[in-house]
């Protein structure tokens, strides 16, 4: 072993790792030589039978222990030892034969010497995270667990070489469901969609070809990941592990029936399956496990069936993370998150960072929800039900992977997840009846697929094995009752009587701390925890005790206020003589469990659908119930973007009062938008709240709104700027410039594009040039455009570009009770036309200690300058001709496509519209006025 250069003194360590497909000698792993900086794993063929570790049970078909054997180092837990369960066929799906080689480090900075080093496959780790990570553990109730606590995405990315450079490959598989998600896509030369998609996968782990870091030749894409990631483990693979052939293998091998129609979407994806093959054989190393065959769901996910956020955007619309406290809940997704499993936390996450752009798909999901807004019976029966199941995805994950090795944990846990899948299909009849009377499309096609027979098939084999009685429970004592006696008696003698041992024993505990309680007169009781067994516990005041002190035949004392905890010697003994009858029987039920699971297992693809049901309809649910506590509205879907007196939605939860509402309206005739106002009159919040209410509608939720109509977003881009970025710098207007790039560089026709406060990081000159050469760009696409600014100069664009429109925020001059000062009192309200509020720093001068002649002088001059600028910007009458024939043709196109007037009141319109075009022509008097 050796430390990273840099990192010494950090504890970090290089370790090099290799797996081979020959069985080991007599089960023992071999050693490096004393030169070494290598530690060698080796692991056994599946199917080899080996000695087992001292606490593993001992069957026959056992598997020896994979061991990190490095002098005294200690060995590392897979994660079958911390109590993964398995079941099916013990034999792999997926050959042995190659061979990996793993460097370690502990930082990013590590990266550039460890690719040096021209192993085959090498890792750069960030932070001191343990190799495994932590997955194996039974799945929990959703109100123990936060759905994303810990990450556990591990993603495989690739990109082609010589011509084929940009086309990207991604591979994905969250440890927690057993789920591969596959992508493939061109992306650009900033690489946005791939830093947007590893954005919203937030990976424990990033695999990557070598090649990709050779020395002195290190791709662009790896340095922006690891620029964009520098929190987040990297793993460098050989490039031959990138192999489409051997992808297309492990699909086929591992896909489970239901969704094999992946075959046809990706065989010509090459780069997809490439990464896929390199991840699943990294996942089969570190899991010390594998996929059961026809086990995995596999699905294509492309760009083009999700709108685009990218990374900064989410982070300034405060989507699912708090920009001032990443653990308040004040988000877009703090405000609709009501859903009761991980799953539909889960599924409500991902829709927010990637909303959907198929409008029929979208209103497919709004249906449901206005069904559950409008029948009580059916959103509370279905709300009672799904609260009641646990994260049914991680379920799944536990059963399909088989372990290269059985332990006791391994073995307890399988019981476990055995009493949480008789759990979670005794939900299947009682959802079924919460869905029987509803109406809406989606929710009947839910209530058809629980009609699967398979479910009741499982749960008939359970139950004729498993007692009916049996339960998942909270609390470590009653679920550990639970496993004990989860079997049926009379199915094993042996297991009866180990179960009555047991049970005898804990009655001598017992009766034993009652003893003890009536010899000394203290209110002992019983206690237990799964970290010391049972132990005893009392509530005394230290001056009923004699001397102040407990008896001196018990040990391990605590105390916390008047509580005291404590054990005895004859109590450890009788928890050891607990804990071994304990093994006895989950060894023997372990047996039994394994042998039901076995005959179970070709039914259990049908959890599949139950997971995707249950996660969809928390989220509806949560929709729903979010809409319940304020007044949303039901959005369309035109080629308008019309929100009558909107408000912000995350706003709405933190202020006292409910915000101001505000109108917006964008058409293709009128795409772009400039909005002025001065600071702190509520530009950036009415911006943001533009672009959620987009984000609400696009995932199919309703929208804080009076009325709402929206044109599908493919991309949604914001520049955010703050009202304190007037103190800037160098970096702030690189920053700028970055995010206007990008933006320029990405937008399309589809795009919802929102600016605020561009050219603020230099001088008045250049930030208006860069600000107006910017606004021209932008202007060449139909892209709704709304652009906040202080450069008043730019409202007179419009006499260009008939296509833009001028906004402001209303303020009010309220004088002080003295008269002789004047503020400015903020009404947040927007109305049409540019801000008239020109001088705001003249207004502050004047309340400062500046001599009046100063400011006089300072009046006069911008005075002079401004009528210049506004003798050259004025518009010509046939300008203004021109604007006025170019937004009535709009209008009458927009009349035709999305009117739903009947006859008359469309004549009452059409008249309407033909008296506001006349009077925005100037007539010839006015023509000569002006000339």
């Amino acid at each position: 072993m050796g430390v990273l250069p840099g990192h010494e003194g950090r504890g970090a360590v290089m370790t090099t790792v290799s797996v081979c497909s020959q069985p080991q000698v007599h089960g023992h792993p071999a050693v490096g030589g004393p030169q070494s900086r290598a530690v060698v794993l080796r692991l056994p063929c599946l199917g080899l039978l080996a000695s087992s570790k001292e606490n593993s049970l001992r069957t026959p078909s056992l598997q020896s222990e994979a061991r990190w054997a490095a002098g005294n180092s200690a060995v590392k837990p897979s994660v079958s030892e911390r109590g993964e369960s398995y079941f099916g066929d013990k034999s792999s799906c997926v050959e042995n034969a190659n061979t990996l080689n793993l460097t370690s480090s502990s930082s990013v900075q590590g990266l550039n010497s460890t690719c040096i080093g021209k192993t085959p496959l090498s890792s750069g780790r960030s932070g001191c995270r343990s190799h495994t990570p932590l997955m194996g553990y039974s799945v929990t109730s959703s109100s123990a667990v936060s759905a994303h606590t810990v990450a556990s995405v591990i993603v495989a990315v690739v990109e082609g070489r010589g011509l084929a450079r940009g086309e990207v490959g991604m591979a994905s598989i969250d440890l927690k469901n057993p789920e591969m998600i596959l992508s493939q896509f061109a992306d650009n030369t900033t690489y946005a969609k791939v830093i947007t998609k590893l954005k919203i996968l937030t990976p424990l782990e990033i695999i990557m070809s070598n090649t990709a870091c050779d020395a002195g030749n290190t791709t662009k894409l790896f340095s922006l990941i690891t620029e964009h990631f520098k929190n987040v483990t990297f793993t460098t693979v050989q490039r031959k592990y990138f192999n489409e052939t051997k992808g297309l293998e492990y699909i086929e091998q591992l896909c489970a029936s239901e969704f094999s129609t992946i075959f046809m979407e990706v065989q010509s994806k090459y780069y997809c399956l490439a990464a896929a093959a390199a991840l699943l054989k990294y996942v089969e190393f570190i899991q010390n496990a594998v996929y059961a065959p026809k086990s995995l769901k596999v699905r294509f996910q492309g760009s083009e069936k999700t709108a685009m956020i990218d990374s900064s955007s989410a982070q300034n619309l405060e989507l699912v993370i708090n920009n001032r406290d990443s653990r308040n809940g004040h988000t877009l997704l703090g405000v609709l998150n009501y859903t009761k499993t991980p799953g539909g936390s889960r599924r409500l996450r991902s829709n927010i960072l990637e909303p959907l752009v198929d409008a029929e798909t979208i209103n497919t999901r709004l249906d449901c929800v206005q069904e559950l807004l409008q029948d009580e019976e059916l959103f509370f029966g279905l709300q009672g039900v799904i609260s009641k199941f646990l994260d049914t995805e991680q379920l799944l994950s536990v059963l399909v992977q088989i372990p290269k090795q059985d332990t006791v944990k391994t073995a307890e846990s399988k019981i476990t997840n055995l009493i949480y899948l008789k759990h979670t299909l005794e939900l299947v009849e009682p959802l079924k009846a919460a869905l029987r009377s509803c109406n809406t499309q989606l929710l009947k096609a839910y209530y058809n697929s629980l009609e699967d027979t398979r479910f009741g098939i499982i749960l008939e084999k359970i139950t004729s094995v498993i007692n009916d009685d049996t339960r998942y429970t909270k609390g470590c004592l009653s679920m550990r009752t639970q496993k004990c006696y989860a079997v049926k008696p009379n199915i094993n003698e042996f297991l009866d009587i180990a179960r009555r041992t047991y049970t005898e024993i804990v009655d001598d505990i017992a009766g034993m701390i009652t003893q003890l309680a009536e010899k000394y007169s203290l209110p002992m009781k019983t206690s237990f925890s799964s970290a010391r067994g049972f132990f005893i516990q009392m509530n005394a005041d230290c001056s009923t005790l004699p001397n102040g002190q407990l008896p001196s035949e018990f040990t391990k004392i605590t105390k916390m206020k008047n509580t005291y905890s404590f054990t005895s010697a004859d109590l450890i003994k009788m928890n050891e003589r607990c804990q071994e009858s304990l093994r006895e029987i989950y060894h023997m039920t372990y047996l039994i469990v394994c042998k039901l699971l076995n005959e179970i297992y070709e039914h259990i693809h049908c959890l599949y659908k139950l997971s995707d049901i249950v996660s969809m309809l928390d989220m509806l649910l949560s929709f729903a119930h979010a809409c319940t506590l304020s007044d949303y509205v039901r959005p369309e879907f035109t080629d308008t973007l019309a929100i009558k007196q909107g408000w912000h939605p995350i706003l709405e939860k933190i202020a006292v009062e409910k915000p101001v509402p505000n109108n917006t309206y964008l058409t293709e005739g009128n795409n772009f938008v400039i909005i002025t106002g001065p600071n702190m009159s509520g530009k950036s919040t009415y911006l943001k709240q533009i672009a959620l209410c987009q984000i609400m509608a696009q995932i199919g939720s309703y929208v804080p709104a009076e009325y709402c109509s929206f044109r599908i977003a493919e991309q949604i881009f914001t520049r955010i700027g703050m009202d304190d970025d007037i103190e800037t710098n160098a970096s702030t207007f690189m920053k700028e410039m970055k995010e206007i790039t990008y933006i320029i560089q990405n937008a399309n026709d589809k795009s919802l594009i929102i600016i605020d406060e561009l050219g603020r990081g230099t001088s008045a000159e250049e930030g208006i040039g860069i600000c107006y050469a910017a606004c021209e760009y932008l202007l060449n696409l139909k892209a709704f455009t709304l652009f906040a600014t202080h450069f008043l100069e730019l409202c007179h664009i419009d006499a260009l570009y008939p296509n833009v429109e001028n906004y402001h925020f209303e303020v009010q001059h309220v004088r002080s009770s003295a008269g002789n000062k004047e503020k400015i009192a903020y009404t947040y309200t927007l109305s049409k036309g540019y801000t008239e509020e020109k001088n705001y720093g003249l207004k502050a001068a004047e309340v400062s200690s500046l001599p009046s002649s100063i400011i006089l002088d300072a009046k006069e001059i911008t005075s002079h300058i401004a009528k210049q600028i506004s003798h050259r910007q004025k518009s010509t009458p046939k300008m203004m001709k021109q604007r006025a024939a170019y937004q009535l043709a709009m209008r009458l196109v927009q009349t035709a496509r999305n009117s739903r007037l009947d006859p008359d009141s469309l004549r009452v319109y059409l008249k309407a519209l033909k008296k506001k075009y006349e009077a925005s022509c100037p007539t010839p008097r006015e023509n000569d006025e002006q000339q």
